[in-house]
């Protein structure tokens, strides 16, 4: 059974939630407590967002973020300590975690100090978690003496045995395992930990389950996460089986089983929504369950709060279908009969 870490992200701008696609077309959606009430009663265990305090920006700028979604003129994440503490509202009155993103692969530095004494803030007003992408940065906290609990980010890149027994000496509770994890390697590092680091503090580990599936590897991209300049990961296509040669795309030698790119037909709704169009898990869940992952990420952010809802409903649906089966084969089943009844995007993150 999961301890499901189901993600809706609230993107703030003046204390005020606001929803729009990618960022663009802002408009005012509400009080951020009173959206959490939505996103509870959706079903979500967790929540995440960034936090890049005004006065960072204005020494360092907006493309050089905390965090692993640069901007180029405006700023929608948290951004002041008074919107921190409405997060912190949320925390209290919800009994729902948030954890905050220090994400970036690396820092300059003369940062390490800034980010300290802004991770101490954050946890004189309850914020306990974070997610961590740089060794260097997790390594400071340590010998500093700041003992929060910390996520090491998928953009870390904890892809194996080795990683893991050097990372677990810093202490983390979680490991966000890359998009780029199959399943066994995942399955491996888990029984690994739990068998040769029982002393140890992992005892988490997330899996991504919906969005923003990446082509590459966030653990050794470079590129900037800025939402206002076009970046290759965001293109959309169609993944299908070939079942047979193409000659207008000269494919030699393919077979069945292999994947090319292919446009395929909208299968969104009047709103244009689509569970899982730009990523999806949701088949792989009974494996991933069997792997030892205890919780799952939905990402998204940036996305509209509507779709983020009821991406939220669709994979506690998911979830709930997991909980009435016996196989793998069953449970797709019937998750693809409830959930894609008009088919799916084939935008798999577990083939």
């Amino acid at each position: 059974m999961y301890a499901k870490r189901i993600i809706p992200c609230l993107d703030v701008k003046e204390g005020r939630v606001v929803k729009g696609v990618n960022f663009v077309n802002l408009i005012d959606a509400g009080d951020p407590v009173e959206c959490a009430k939505v996103y509870d009663k959706a079903g979500a265990d967790e929540l995440f967002c960034g936090y890049v305090p005004f006065s960072w920006a204005e020494k360092y700028g907006t493309v050089m973020a905390l965090n692993r979604r640069e901007v180029l003129s405006y700023n929608v994440q948290i951004g002041s300590y008074s919107e921190l503490e409405i997060l912190s509202e949320m925390v209290r009155r919800y009994q729902k975690p948030v954890h905050l993103t220090f994400n970036s692969l690396y820092y300059l530095p003369e940062q390490y100090a800034e980010i300290t004494g802004i991770i101490q803030k954050c946890c004189r007003i309850g914020f306990e978690s974070y997610i961590i992408a740089d060794p260097a940065l997790l390594v400071y906290l340590r010998e500093h003496g700041i003992d929060c609990e910390v996520h090491l980010s998928g953009d870390l890149g904890t892809v194996n045995t080795a990683m893991t027994d050097v990372f677990a000496k810093l202490t983390p509770k979680r490991i966000i395992f890359q998009r780029k994890n199959t399943i066994a390697e995942m399955q491996e590092v888990i029984r690994h930990i739990r068998t040769e680091h029982k002393a140890q503090t992992i005892t988490e580990f997330e899996a991504f389950a919906l969005n923003e599936m990446c082509q590459f590897s966030g653990a050794f991209c470079n590129s900037l996460h800025c939402d206002e300049m076009g970046y290759l990961c965001r293109v959309p296509y169609w993944k299908r089986p070939v079942e047979k040669k193409i000659p207008e795309l000269s494919v030699k030698g393919t077979v069945p089983g292999e994947f090319m790119v292919e446009e395929g037909e909208d299968l969104c709704d009047e709103s244009g929504y689509l569970c899982g169009e730009s990523g999806c898990g949701l088949c792989a869940l009974k494996q991933l369950s069997n792997a030892g992952i205890t919780h799952l990420k939905l990402v998204g952010r940036g996305n509209y709060a509507d779709f983020m809802e009821r991406d939220i409903r669709n994979l506690r649906w998911a979830l709930d279908i997991l909980d009435t089966v016996k196989s793998d084969a069953e449970y797709r089943r019937k998750m693809k009969i409830e959930l894609f009844p008009k088919g799916c995007g084939h935008l798999c993150y577990y083939r």
